[in-house]
């Protein structure tokens, strides 16, 4: 009697996607090394640009998305991203929250077009630069300009297996606490987005004396409001305080309803 073989199980595909970006997020992920071994030997990875010129056809498992969508074309991809993916993720500030590139949506993107660009009929883009959940559903956030490569495995994984991502939802001052910083702004008085940013950096910025910059975005009920009275009291005007919430994140809603709060 010949003995049945078992066909070997199918390794679940993984799919990186760019879209208006630096690539940033991406490099991020190829900077695992190590990591990124047992990450090919677990998923088959089946389009990533950066990476390979290989492509495999989807249907795909999961689809990591770096990037905002800023042009038509833009648009219609990551709706077809969208239908060939059984999961999808977004990676890094510019998918999460529109980038920086969503400064132009406190003006009209027609003056920057025709400031910068000699011949700007030829420029097919959208009125504003908004994040991909803007546009189609999203099974997962991760923020972060980069994103964090330890919590980008910990998503990998969880996906892999089926569960929730572990990502700590508290704010950059914990990461202050746990590493032993003294907090730059009760000490030295320097501005900092710390008490409102999600944590991810460990806390890079204050461990060299600097203000966090709100890199990882907005963290859950973020009290901006209270931090703004605060840079009041340390002498910044109203310009500096919108200016603050207005860099990598400022579309998301916290940044963006506390900088117009305070833009003259």
């Amino acid at each position: 009697m010949m003995a049945l073989v078992a066909e070997p199980k199918r390794k679940p595909k993984l799919a990186v996607w760019k879209f208006a970006s630096c690539d940033g997020c991406q490099l991020s992920l190829l900077d695992c090394e190590d990591e990124l071994l047992a990450v090919a030997g677990a998923v088959e990875i089946a389009y990533f640009m950066e990476a390979s010129r290989s492509v495999v056809k989807g249907p795909y498992d999961l689809s990591l998305v770096e990037g905002s969508i800023t042009t038509p074309h833009d648009a219609e991809r990551i709706r077809e991203v969208r239908r060939v993916s059984r999961h999808l993720v977004t990676i890094g500030a510019c998918a999460t929250a529109g980038g920086i590139q969503a400064l132009r949506n406190f003006k009209d993107v027609n003056d920057f077009i025709a400031m910068v660009y000699a011949v700007p009929q030829y420029i097919d883009t959208l009125v504003q630069s908004t994040p991909v959940s803007a546009n189609v559903p999203v099974d997962y956030e991760l923020q972060g300009c980069p994103i964090n490569k330890k919590q980008l495995l910990e998503v990998i994984g969880a996906f892999l297996f089926g569960r929730r991502p572990v990502v700590p939802p508290h704010s950059v001052c914990i990461e202050c606490k746990t590493r032993g910083t003294v907090c730059v702004m009760v000490a030295h008085g320097t501005p900092c987005l710390g008490p409102v940013t999600h944590a991810g950096c460990n806390a890079l910025c204050p461990a060299y004396h600097r203000g966090c910059y709100g890199c990882y975005g907005p963290k859950e009920t973020p009290n901006t409001a209270s931090l703004s009275r605060w840079f009041g009291g340390l002498g910044m005007g109203e310009d500096d305080i919108a200016r603050a919430f207005r860099t990598f994140n400022a579309w998301t809603e916290p940044f963006r309803k506390e900088s117009t709060a305070h833009e003259r």
